[in-house]
């Protein structure tokens, strides 16, 4: 994104669910901040009413596949059907594949009707090996002007977004960040 704008994108991959959204957006509320949540379309189906609670408080939403299924193992065909299928519950404009991964003729033919949307921080908040502190420390290392930050509101991410998300927040509130939606 814009390098000159002392801005970032905080983002969230793989919700929703009960047990790490909810806690999530009543962060993102306390400080006041809008994000991007990337959901999964057949977690959307299972928790509609989280989804509603993500777009009712003002966030963006994206595409993060239906079944969270990897573009290396799938045909562009049953790689967009996938995409599409999630886009039913989801009614979004943008993708990110799950790991990052996806074909050139998957992106090619998505690319047409949504914009895929990378990043250029990811926490590592799924890590086993990594401890609430070792994500906030990726944060801070990493983050810089037009950063999209990727979080995960899942359950391999949740025991240390309850320290790190708050932290990174005022961290990066108190470096003269701004946050971000995309347009």
């Amino acid at each position: 994104m814009d390098h000159r704008e002392r801005s970032v994108y905080l983002t969230f991959d793989d919700g929703p669910i009960p047990e790490a959204t909810p806690f999530i957006l009543d962060v993102l509320a306390r400080y006041g901040v809008k994000a991007t949540f990337f959901m999964v379309g057949d977690n959307v189906r299972k928790y509609p009413e989280l989804h509603q609670r993500v777009v009712s408080e003002g966030h963006r939403i994206g595409n993060h596949t239906h079944n969270h299924i990897g573009g290396f193992r799938h045909s562009i065909k049953e790689y967009s059907y996938n995409v599409e299928k999630a886009n039913a519950y989801l009614h979004t404009d943008l993708v990110r594949p799950p790991h990052g991964w996806m074909r050139l003729g998957q992106y090619a033919w998505l690319s047409r009707k949504f914009r895929i949307v990378m990043w250029d921080l990811v926490t590592r908040d799924y890590s086993k090996w990594l401890t609430a502190d070792d994500v906030l420390a990726n944060v801070k290392r990493y983050a810089r002007n037009g950063s999209i930050i990727t979080f995960h509101d899942s359950l391999k991410s949740i025991d240390k977004l309850q320290t790190a998300l708050p932290a990174a927040i005022e961290w990066l509130q108190q470096q003269g960040y701004t946050f971000k939606v995309f347009d």
